[in-house]
């Protein structure tokens, strides 16, 4: 925790950002989402109740980082059958697999309070690069005297090149599961030192 005189904030290119340090991802004021076509022809909206995150912001905040952990057996779409398919060998494998890994290895670009996050991700035993767009949300300290800010980040994933190629043909053409799943991350950041 950060003492109250420690400062909050910092100005760098036009934008009020937070002081360099360690924050942790607020689990109350997180959402780690998914959306995928279903049948062709409608989304299926998910979510993983259970994710962590560290962000180092550095002195220089285009040398941040982002470590991030996710519990594959937290899956929930709202249909129990599905999640437990999604859990499956078939699928995620959690009993092989528990988690979910991302990990930046730089800042690729940013405009504005857009940036542009390269990193790793591994589903399964698959590690491939994802970039993230982020959009800086801002920045404060809460009533209860944290350090906070706030962002969303977001991308898109073919899923069968990590491995998450399960499907079923359809009659009618094409297949069950679409092959492209978004991420959409929204998420509140605490600072620990």
């Amino acid at each position: 925790m950060t003492s109250s005189t420690d400062p909050v904030t910092r100005e760098w290119n036009g934008l009020t950002i937070p002081a360099a340090g360690t924050y942790l991802l607020d689990a109350a004021h997180k959402r780690v989402g998914f959306v995928a076509r279903h049948m062709m022809v409608s989304k299926v909206r998910g979510d993983f109740a259970d994710a962590s995150a560290t962000i180092t912001i550095a002195e220089d905040p285009l040398a941040s980082t982002v470590s991030a952990t996710i519990q594959a057996a937290s899956i929930n779409t709202a249909q129990t059958d599905r999640d437990a398919h999604l859990r499956s060998p078939e699928f995620l494998d959690v009993e092989k697999f528990a988690t979910l890994e991302y990990r930046s290895t730089g800042v690729k670009s940013h405009e504005g309070n857009e940036f542009v996050l390269a990193g790793e991700l591994t589903i399964k035993d698959v590690t491939r690069p994802v970039d993230l767009k982020v959009d800086f949300e801002g920045v404060g300290r809460s009533p209860f005297g944290q350090d906070i800010f706030g962002f969303s980040a977001s991308t898109e994933i073919d899923r069968e090149e990590f491995g998450l190629t399960w499907n079923v043909a359809l009659e009618s053409g094409g297949v069950l599961v679409g092959k492209k799943v978004k991420i959409e991350i929204e998420g509140e950041a605490i600072r620990q030192s």
